[in-house]
């Protein structure tokens, strides 16, 4: 029986050409025909001032912890559930993380919360908009407003979603992106995006992605030469990587809607099980648009999801769980606390499961996984 991958990194069939081409071309360093054509795309669809492609989604979010000078002693709220890069960020530049818990529905941060976090040491609220589900931008914003305090968007895995119809990514001051082989484009594997939505900080932005010169003004010839005029390091990616992301985003409709039918297949195959209380499935605001990056569903409790997941993967299914609260990490417990009581983020990451999703799976691939879970509840009873 063929193993169920958990993630195939998706490929639409023109990558390789513009691969070759940007390999057959005079420039493989950053920021060549391929790289500006991204950036002008998401300039162009998100409405920003300045969109840069980086590395990766983590150096995309150690740019946002520079760019707002962030220092020690300062203290930088964001929820507990989520990657390790959305704190480390902010803890190499010496910040207090303050982890708040996660609304039990979308597992985003808690709004209702978040007041209740902020210092007069707070500088900013990273949020991450979880499976490309919308925090709840107004009421953050507004908190933010009344205290002064910067909002940047974790929104790694939220390319094509919306909140209220407008992207996510544009509603901080900065917002990342992440193009890992597990999100829904890649670029290559790895890659990232920075992007500013405050124009005060674009120019000192692309001074640090570019070694602390001001080479992007000398190529749009600003001036007449460039020199090192900050802090800075290299926080490009390669040319290559860049074609095979443009391959991507011309097919972005295209794995966007095949995601989000397997996602509403998941959804629809699996209600019965949910009506019957058995296991829990995504719960979308009316104005949130995702984009289907994530299936999950959530069992009763740790035992239960690591039975699933041995049961799954041996009928050659790979489903995975995440994440680990970061505040019970050790890590966590050095660089941050958490405010008020965890009454969520620990209990629905011990219940939450992952299915296998990804552009191009094939039916049968999907009935199995439903057919699957379906199973272990079955034999269960």
């Amino acid at each position: 029986m063929t193993l169920i991958q958990f993630n195939r990194p998706p490929r639409t069939g023109r990558e390789t050409s513009y691969v070759l081409e940007a390999m057959d071309s005079l420039q493989m360093s950053g920021d060549g025909p391929f790289g500006r054509r991204c950036q002008t795309w998401f300039e162009q669809h998100l409405g920003c001032p300045r969109a840069l492609l980086t590395p990766s989604c983590t150096h995309a979010l150690e740019m946002c912890g520079f760019l707002l000078d962030i220092q020690p002693g300062d203290e930088v709220i964001l929820p507990s559930f989520t990657f390790p890069s959305t704190a480390n960020a902010f803890a190499l530049r010496g910040a207090r993380l303050v982890f708040v818990d996660i609304r039990p529905d979308t597992l985003n941060l808690d709004e209702a919360k978040l007041e209740a976090a902020v210092t007069e040491r707070t500088r900013a609220i990273v949020l991450v908009h979880y499976a490309g589900v919308g925090c709840e931008m107004d009421d953050i914003l507004a908190i933010a407003e009344r205290h002064g305090v910067v909002v940047i968007e974790d929104a790694a895995q939220c390319i094509d979603a919306t909140y209220k119809g407008r992207p996510l990514g544009t509603f901080g001051a900065l917002s990342t992106f992440s193009f890992h082989e597990t999100k829904n484009v890649t670029s290559a594997g790895e890659g990232g995006l920075l992007v500013i939505n405050d124009e005060s900080l674009v120019r000192r932005a692309e001074i640090f992605r570019e070694k602390g010169t001001n080479r992007s003004e000398f190529f749009r010839g600003e001036v007449a030469k460039y020199s090192w005029v900050d802090l800075g390091s290299s926080y490009l990616p390669g040319e290559a990587q860049s074609a095979y992301l443009w391959g991507q985003l011309e097919s972005l409709a295209e794995i966007t809607n095949d995601r989000l039918a397997t996602w509403t297949y998941y959804q629809q195959q699996l209600s019965e099980l949910a009506a019957s209380g058995l296991i829990q499935l995504p719960d979308i605001p009316a104005h949130c648009l995702h984009n289907g990056h994530i299936f999950h569903l959530r069992v009763a409790d740790l035992d239960t999801r690591t039975r699933l997941l041995k049961f799954l993967l041996d009928r050659e299914i790979w489903a995975v769980f995440h994440y680990v609260p970061l505040h019970s990490a050790t890590a966590g417990e050095k660089y941050g606390h958490f405010a008020g009581e965890d009454i969520y983020t620990t209990k629905e990451s011990e219940r939450l499961v992952r299915l296998p999703l990804w552009y191009g799976m094939p039916t049968a691939f999907k009935e199995r996984v439903v057919a699957g879970v379906a199973a272990f509840f079955n034999q269960s009873k």
